[in-house]
């Protein structure tokens, strides 16, 4: 593995992920520089990408969003060489790309998926010609140390998110237990009853891209009510398909699922494992696929 050939003491480093819309209607660099709403949804865009891409919350911090005309830049300190690499395989796989798609979609409210043009860059160094060497990007990234603390407008924002995701929903009035009950051929989520559907190949290509690392603990979730995936079920499927990446694992945990339950194998029993993982952005994607 990569990280086993980087030193064993501190490890940080520094990249730089440039975006540019290529929709005309959709201009990142304008709506980030919008002091009222606009900044703050394309700062959550960029949040919740990274929480998809580097498998959670830890390992990493956004510097600074910058002005690089016509690209809007995301200047990312990682200390913790393993996300990193889950970075840089999420976004070699066009994971990042479909994680800042789906966000933007939902929350621009727009019509359909925003195409989006990236590059990654650590100094000087291009790191989108070398995504086929891992070890070499992870290196310049090392030797591209941060140069600079937390931007403060970053710091502010980062505040806003906590006070959004800590501000107690809506409570409804109290309903009857024959309200409260949710049909057979449904399931609730986030206080919304969805119609529960089988799962689709698209279902299992959005799953593999955006729930990296964390593919192992879904599976034992999953593993609960499904004999296929017991025992050392999840520890061979890693084995056989290491060489093939995270993806291909992800892919075949769902793919095994899927082959085992047959018209069990619902939405509704993946998006339940996936808010016991508290993967609950990639839950939140994939049922805004279904709607």
């Amino acid at each position: 593995m990569a990280d086993k050939t980087v030193d064993c003491g501190p490890w940080t480093g520094c990249a730089v992920m440039f975006l540019q819309s290529l929709s005309p209607a959709v201009n990142l660099l304008s709506l980030y520089k919008d002091p009222q709403e606009g900044k703050f949804i394309i700062f959550k865009v960029i949040k919740l990408t990274l929480i998809d891409s580097a498998g959670g919350l830890g390992g990493y911090e956004i510097l600074k969003v910058h002005d690089a005309d016509p690209f809007l830049g995301v200047e990312v300190k990682f200390v913790d060489v393993g996300v990193c690499q889950q970075f840089l395989e999420s976004y070699s796989s066009g994971a990042v790309h479909q994680s800042l798609s789906q966000h933007s979609c939902r929350l621009l409210a727009l019509s359909q998926e925003l195409r989006v043009e990236t590059q990654l860059k650590a100094s000087t160094h291009i790191l989108d010609l070398h995504l086929d060497k891992l070890e070499l990007c992870l290196q310049h990234i090392h030797l591209s140390q941060p140069e600079r603390l937390c931007d403060e407008e970053i710091d502010r924002l980062e505040q806003l998110l906590k006070i959004q995701a800590l501000r107690p929903a809506v409570q409804s009035p109290a309903s009857t237990p024959e309200e409260s009950q949710v049909p057979s051929n449904c399931f609730k989520f986030q206080n919304r009853v969805f119609e529960d559907r089988m799962l689709t190949a698209a279902d299992v290509q959005s799953f593999s891209n955006g729930v990296g690392r964390q593919w192992k603990n879904v599976g034992r979730v999953l593993g609960k009510s499904c004999r296929a995936l017991k025992g050392p079920a999840i520890d061979n499927l890693a084995y056989e398909y290491e060489r093939e990446g995270l993806y291909e694992q992800a892919y075949q945990l769902l793919s095994r699922f899927i082959q085992a339950e047959g018209r069990e194998a619902k939405l509704g029993r993946l998006v339940k494992a996936l808010e016991d993982c508290k993967l609950t952005s990639l839950a939140e994607n994939m049922v805004d696929t279904q709607q």
